[in-house]
């Protein structure tokens, strides 16, 4: 699951670019932007600004509390709720996009902002911060520091451990990569008709993942018999 967010991030994160010319995973650059912008006294389009970091906050804030109230009624539902809704949101985006671009190109903005806070914020619920997937800059840090820490590790289940937690975040990487190579190539020939895979990924890998977890359930009652 977490690289198949991956995946859908980095097609977002090019498809956006290419459609609005904005940042539509991360705050970072757009926090810089708002601090220029209230120095130089442009307060409306600080006000711009200032709503992308905003709505990047609100989808992590309703995902986050998505999470508490399902995970008091049934955890294996936890993550289903919020990748419903950002796959409707993704795919809201590619029917008409094209439209909005025109007239309302921060509504894209703020609506993948939205979706990828609330995607961010989920993954990172359910892997007890150990994985992010929409922007690659803690994934850096945190692939830096695990890789020095192979050089004093000694234990072999310490070490296996790390290990396994690298390969996940190369794993992580490569698949942003992946979708932002493919979002690239194919934004030309779809536009943000694009934005239909991503958004149909997420749908299919709950089905994916309903089924394997019937599977492992089946399997257990199984041996237990």
């Amino acid at each position: 699951m977490a690289s198949l967010l991956s995946f859908v991030a980095g097609v977002v994160n090019v498809a956006g670019f290419i459609a609005i010319q904005k940042l539509t995973t991360n705050v970072t650059g757009h926090f810089a932007y708002f601090i220029d912008e209230v120095f130089k006294l442009h307060f409306i389009e600080s006000l711009i600004y200032f709503f992308y970091i905003f709505f990047f906050f609100l989808g992590a804030f309703v995902s986050s509390l998505l999470v508490e109230i399902i995970g008091r009624v049934s955890e294996r539902f936890v993550f289903v709720i919020p990748i419903i809704i950002e796959s409707c949101i993704l795919l809201l985006i590619a029917i008409f996009g094209q439209t909005l671009i025109l007239n309302y190109p921060n509504l894209i903005a703020f609506s993948l902002l939205f979706a990828m806070g609330l995607q961010n914020s989920l993954v990172t619920r359910i892997s007890n911060a150990i994985v992010r997937t929409t922007h690659l800059t803690g994934l850096f840090t945190d692939l830096g520091i695990e890789l020095s820490q192979l050089f004093f590790y000694r234990e072999h289940a310490q070490k296996q451990r790390l290990v396994a937690t690298i390969k996940l975040r190369f794993m992580i990487i490569i698949f942003f990569f992946t979708g932002g190579v493919f979002g690239g190539v194919f934004y030309g020939y779809l536009n943000l008709y694009i934005l239909i895979l991503p958004a149909s990924l997420l749908i299919m890998g709950l089905f994916y993942d309903s089924a394997k977890f019937q599977l492992i359930s089946w399997k257990r009652k199984h041996v237990v018999k």
